[in-house]
């Protein structure tokens, strides 16, 4: 069950938010092997002037139009899986909105499967 946060700076339109949300959400379950029905994403916009991404780190030169992905699951994938789901998320969001692969950042949280509860105050996950 991931928890993806979505961050980019304010100005995009309702469909550019939701395309971005899609494609997550479908790398997820090509890449990451996330079942379906599994989509929990917050998408929120900042003012500029809150949305820092320097534009060189690493070498990488990224836009005002960079997008912070971050991704809370379980813990257990190996670094294959989860490169195949970084360049899932940036391939298709190149393809489909024209969003610059130097412009997707990505940063996975992994937890223990305890600390997830799905509802009525109970950790479904926990044995």
């Amino acid at each position: 069950m991931p928890l993806v946060r979505i961050d980019l700076a304010e100005g995009q339109s309702a469909e550019y938010r939701s395309a971005i949300a899609d494609e997550v959400y479908k790398a997820m379950n090509t890449s990451l092997n996330v079942p379906a029905n599994d989509r929990f994403l917050v998408v929120s916009e900042h003012k500029a002037s809150d949305f820092v991404a320097d534009p060189s780190y690493l070498g990488i030169q990224r836009s005002p139009q960079c997008v912070f992905i971050q991704v809370t699951l379980n813990a257990g994938r190996d670094l294959d899986t989860k490169r195949a789901f970084y360049k899932a998320v940036a391939d298709g969001l190149n393809a489909r909105i024209g969003l610059r692969r130097e412009d997707v950042l990505i940063n996975l949280v992994e937890v223990v499967k305890e600390n997830w509860s799905f509802g009525n105050g109970e950790a479904q996950y926990a044995k």
